[in-house]
């Protein structure tokens, strides 16, 4: 896709990243709730380095996140739907992120532990880990 499409204005007149931005962050602030993270996990998870940012974007309907930003929510979203149909009792897949797990990804420490690193990679990895186990 390419920066001009990505940037295209919506007939709403918000931008596409905007939208997604949004809808990102809602999306998140219930994953955040189910997995119990506080708000320095959260920062730490989307790569946010000031709180006031962070609640400034969240009061928005449309906030226009960085792209880094953008591919870490895509991330989790893509990791918290993984986690649901792998575990579908909703309760074990929430608590999954903080288990330890000896899985080579994880080497005993739990996923969230991996995630919390800072890096997007870490988030990736996750990721990637948890699309292979599904097959």
């Amino acid at each position: 896709m390419s920066a001009s499409h990505t940037a295209r204005t919506l007939k709403s007149g918000a931008s596409e990243f905007g939208a997604a931005g949004g809808a990102g962050l809602r999306a998140f602030a219930n994953i955040a709730e189910h997995w119990g993270l506080t708000v320095a996990e959260q920062l730490k998870l989307l790569g946010i380095a000031s709180r006031s940012t962070f609640f400034k974007w969240r009061k928005e309907r449309e906030p226009r996140l960085p792209q880094d930003t953008l591919e870490r929510l895509s991330y989790l979203l893509g990791i918290y739907k993984a986690l649901q149909i792998l575990l579908p009792d909703a309760q074990a897949a929430d608590q999954w992120v903080r288990k330890p797990n000896t899985a080579p990804p994880f080497g005993g420490r739990s996923a969230l532990e991996r995630m919390l690193s800072g890096q997007v990679a870490d988030l990736y990895i996750v990721r990637q880990y948890l699309d292979a186990q599904r097959g």
